[in-house]
């Protein structure tokens, strides 16, 4: 590729990985997606395209809505509860995460509810609630019309606003919880997570078949209480292994770290004063994109 061409796409490279891994919840699709966004750039006549993000954005947008229908069949075959792939967000990995509304859109609990939305669902919602784009330009990247686009966004927005939490948690108290949070799991205080959950949390965990997990979702704060006790002291009892709370998906979560390879994420979502659910990556293959992030900013510390 000529230089021009080159500095040109790389200039939208970071927006192109937010878009991908926002419709795919997974940083190792959204990067061979926008590695194949690349190879179509290349091989293009690009003084026939007026605008390169227009131009781009359509075709990796599509690109996401067309894995995403053979995605769902992967899954179904997932062994365990499927998990977006955890991403760290310390460093801008995913764009501006200014506003409340950012920050619970790369969330992985809105991840996994996105997972329910139909890939032209998803995609509308992300392109107009993620990155502004009128519906006018929505409908001609998707091949809709404006009035579809509008349709198809108010029914996505409907399935969304369902499953909300009612109370947003403001980013200091939720970090105070997660402090508390890894405190009592290490120590074993079995009442006092119980005390930070609400009755109905939910506890997944993810290892599809590379690392042993619950396979089945654990309801109850009492249930979900002694399970991240009895997975904490696993943990400790393992050499050299040591945790940290860095920002993961735009909020606090604890990284567990086996000398310097990161061997698991644990996130939350909060519903006001109170834990809700709790999200257990260990599955390798979904924390490699973590591990290069840990390379790549060796010896910084994500807050």
């Amino acid at each position: 590729m000529d230089s021009d061409g080159l500095v040109e796409f790389e200039r939208h490279r970071p927006r192109l990985f937010a878009l991908a891994y926002r419709m795919l919840g997974s940083a190792a699709e959204a990067e061979d997606a926008v590695q194949e966004t690349y190879l179509r750039w290349d091989a293009s006549d690009r003084t026939e395209i007026r605008s390169a993000e227009a131009w781009l954005t359509t075709l990796l947008v599509n690109q996401c809505r067309t894995w995403l229908d053979s995605a769902r069949s992967r899954r179904e075959t997932y062994v365990g509860p499927w998990l977006p792939e955890p991403v760290p967000t310390g460093h801008g990995e995913l764009g501006p995460l200014e506003s409340a509304e950012q920050r619970e859109l790369v969330s992985m609990a809105f991840l996994a509810l996105a997972e329910r939305l139909s890939p032209t669902e998803r995609a509308v919602f992300v392109l107009r609630e993620a990155f502004g784009y009128a519906h006018r330009e929505i409908a001609d990247m998707l091949g809709l019309t404006e009035a579809n686009s509008q349709q198809v966004y108010r029914r996505a927005a409907h399935r969304v606003q369902e499953e909300r939490p009612r109370f947003e948690t403001a980013p200091a108290h939720a970090r105070e919880l997660v402090e508390k949070f890894l405190s009592a799991a290490q120590s074993g205080d079995i009442a006092a997570l119980e005390s930070m959950f609400t009755a109905d949390i939910v506890a997944l965990a993810d290892g599809g078949a590379k690392v042993n997990a619950a396979k089945r979702p654990i309801l109850g704060a009492e249930k979900v209480a002694r399970y991240l006790v009895g997975l904490f002291a696993k943990s400790v009892a393992m050499p050299d292994v040591s945790f940290a709370i860095e920002e993961v998906n735009a909020a606090p979560a604890f990284v567990v770290r086996k000398g310097e390879t990161v061997i698991g994420t644990v996130s939350a979502a909060f519903t006001g004063e109170f834990i809700s659910s709790v999200q257990v990556a260990v599955n390798p293959d979904k924390l490699a994109y973590f591990v290069r992030n840990d390379r790549l900013f060796a010896g910084e510390t994500a807050v």
